[in-house]
């Protein structure tokens, strides 16, 4: 299974990367909020997995 929040991370990163190409800045910003969003899923299920006594890499 893929880590929380990966999915949310590449979606932002694409996004971030088209609307930097085609200069739309609504696009840049959705991608940045994506990016953020997965972020926050990593952490809160390395969180959960720290507090369960599982240790993840990376």
């Amino acid at each position: 299974m893929a880590d929380k929040g990966t999915a949310d991370k590449a979606k932002g990163k694409a996004k971030e990367a088209a609307g930097k190409v085609t200069g739309n800045e609504r696009l840049t910003a959705e991608g940045k909020i994506d990016q953020a969003k997965g972020e926050a899923k990593k952490t809160m299920s390395d969180a959960k997995d720290a507090l369960q006594g599982k240790h993840r890499k990376g």
